[in-house]
């Protein structure tokens, strides 16, 4: 799988996003043919390799005739939905616009539909945008990966007035998003490159990966205190052949916990949706025997099997974890016994099977209906199972 990581240490913004693509090698004609399906006027793009602070990268400059023209946000979906422009492109390009379009609704009050752009509607920003979306899929990379965002201090100067930084439309389209104090007075994630990253990454460490090479997208500013700089970084995942995705893990730790509660907390905890719930015998503070609860979620199941274990169970406290998870790729099939049929799972890496399961339920019920015990028909499933797949393996 083909990763592209962004380590924002200077932050984003939609210039630099576009000057890191054209640094790994995306064609600056690619960006151009996208823009020209536009039916915009007055834009011209340019390329050139700058430095800050010693390091060299791609900074790419938007010249545009247009200035300050206002346009809500229903003319533009409208025009990017109307635009001669891969579907891909558009969809992703349109996304990113509702999110800033919805984020400056909350911020002023207004409904999605009455919401009018002023820098962020200018032409330049629409060229960040549509050229953003172009330039990614014309990467090719599976996943993006971003760490946490820096944010800024200060003030900055715009069509309202002084904004406090980070921007309040900023702060909203980050509502989730994993920041950090960026220890600065200069604006370093612009509401056009918080869009963009939150829509096209999740957010979460350098995952394991072999890097193939690093790129930057230069920023227009000097800053005195690190490189104005976009670093990206192309690889591939340690866990290509298999299946690599992310879960969130749940734990807390009890000490006053009645086990007939923790049967039922269990059970609840896998209607509700939690991939694994497993109990860890502990020895706690004041010499108690205890339990630790530990539950694996997906993601955006992570809040709500939280809310449930503070509700249910005696915890007053849970952590919450993002980690990546390695799986051999699985498939179901089915196996002739002596007693009947039976399922199993075929478990593979790089495409070669490594392994034949026996699935319990299908075992049990076979040892219920024949009365041989358990132990005796996952022998026969194996052996049927071997004796199917021999030579897949």
């Amino acid at each position: 799988m083909n990763i592209l990581y962004l380590d924002p240490f200077a932050g984003i913004s939609g210039d630099m996003f576009l000057g890191l693509l054209v640094d790994f090698g995306v064609p600056l004609a690619t960006l151009e043919t996208a823009l020209a399906a536009l039916p915009v006027a007055g834009w011209r793009l340019s390329a050139a390799q700058e430095r800050r602070q010693g390091i060299a990268g791609t900074r790419l400059r938007v010249e545009c005739a247009e200035t300050h023209h206002h346009r809500t946000w229903l003319d533009i979906d409208r025009m990017l939905a109307a635009a001669a422009l891969p579907a891909e492109t558009a969809a992703l390009a349109r996304r990113i616009f509702r999110r800033i379009g919805a984020a400056e609704a909350k911020v002023h009050g207004i409904a999605l539909e009455e919401v009018h752009f002023h820098e962020v509607g200018a032409l330049d920003s629409i060229v960040d945008i549509v050229g953003a979306a172009a330039g990614l899929l014309a990467l090719g990379v599976d996943e993006v990966i971003c760490g946490p965002l820096p944010l800024s201090q200060g003030f900055v100067r715009c069509a309202h007035g002084n904004f406090p930084l980070p921007a309040p439309a900023t702060v909203e389209i980050l509502k989730g998003v994993p920041v950090i104090d960026g220890r600065c007075e200069a604006e370093l994630v612009t509401p056009t490159g918080a869009a963009i990253a939150a829509e096209i990454a999740r957010f979460a460490p350098l995952p394991a990966m072999r890097v193939r090479r690093g790129g930057y997208g230069v920023g227009s500013r000097q800053l005195d205190d690190r490189p104005n700089l976009l670093r990206g970084i192309l690889g591939e995942s340690c866990a290509a052949g298999g299946e690599c995705d992310q879960v969130e893990v749940l734990e807390t730790h009890l000490d006053d916990a009645n086990p007939e509660w923790l049967g039922a907390l269990m059970e609840d905890l896998l209607a509700a949706g939690a991939l694994d719930v497993a109990f860890l015998p502990l020895h706690m503070k004041k010499n108690r025997p205890g339990v630790g609860v530990r539950v694996i979620a997906a993601p955006p199941d992570g809040a709500a099997l939280a809310e449930r274990l503070l509700r249910e169970c005696s915890a007053i406290g849970v952590r919450r974890s993002l980690t990546e998870r390695v799986k051999l790729q699985r498939e179901a099939a089915q196996v002739e016994t002596p007693l009947g049929p039976a399922a199993v799972k075929l478990l593979r890496r790089d495409g070669r099977l490594l392994r034949v399961s026996a699935e319990y339920e299908s075992c049990r019920r076979l040892a219920q209906a024949s009365g041989r015990p358990l132990p005796e028909v996952y022998r026969l499933v194996e052996r049927a199972a071997d004796d199917l797949f021999r030579e897949r393996r």
